[in-house]
């Protein structure tokens, strides 16, 4: 029985980190977590309660409301993976939302905000047999973790692929708009002051502009399967 390993997967927005770590998490029995979900339940707690709008931030008050923010995923046999809960109340939808989207690297920008769920994560993953995706996952939650991937895609390509989601689910978008979100999303999270999104020395980059879901994952598992045999 090969011993399971923690798999830290980050990158840009919009390259199928969760998919792929959907698909991973299912095909080894291990635990999904998605830590974008978390940011965007933080993100949508804060617009609930008027801390964030296009005009302003109101930091400080979101960082007093921390204690009040209550995070959990519950899976969803149906679905196959957990759903986010915000203060017992499913979002897994209005976290999906263009909205909370262009307001989230504002939010995971905040150091005690970054804190309170970087512990949390830490937490999760004690025991191994997790794979995790994000922005900071190999960098700083996981630095010890036995594969960690780094994801990236054009620009362009990763607004499209965002845009037919969005558009999928019923949402009214332009594609320019979307464009012009992810580009906003890839400055902010590569330029912030804690834990920005930097690549890991150690990682192992896929750039899959060009590669579909079932090759990418093919790829990766491949990887796994290297390192699981080794310990």
């Amino acid at each position: 029985m090969n011993k399971k390993i923690t798999i830290a997967i980050d990158g840009f927005s919009s390259t199928g980190k969760s998919t792929l770590a959907k698909q991973l998490a299912n095909q080894l029995g291990y635990i999904y977590v998605d830590t974008g979900a978390m940011y965007r339940a933080v993100t949508l707690f804060a617009m609930q309660n008027g801390y964030i709008n296009e005009e302003s931030f109101d930091k400080q008050t979101l960082i007093n409301s921390l204690p009040n923010i209550k995070l959990q995923f519950k899976f969803n046999a149906d679905l196959g993976f957990g759903e986010m809960y915000l203060n017992d109340v499913n979002v897994e939808t209005e976290i999906r939302t263009i909205e909370v989207s262009s307001f989230v690297s504002k939010v995971a920008e905040v150091s005690e905000v970054r804190a309170k769920l970087v512990e949390q994560q830490k937490e999760m993953g004690k025991d191994k047999g997790i794979v995790m995706d994000g922005r900071d996952i190999g960098t700083v939650v996981f630095p010890d973790a036995e594969l960690k991937i780094f994801m990236t895609a054009s620009a362009t390509t990763r607004a499209q692929r965002r845009y037919d989601e969005l558009v999928a689910k019923g949402d009214k978008v332009t594609f320019e708009e979307v464009l012009k979100n992810v580009e906003e999303r890839d400055y902010i999270d590569t330029h912030r002051e804690d834990s920005p999104l930097v690549m890991a020395e150690d990682a192992v980059e896929i750039d899959n502009s060009h590669l579909n879901r079932e090759e990418q994952f093919e790829l990766v598992l491949e990887l796994v399967n290297e390192i699981t045999k080794t310990i």
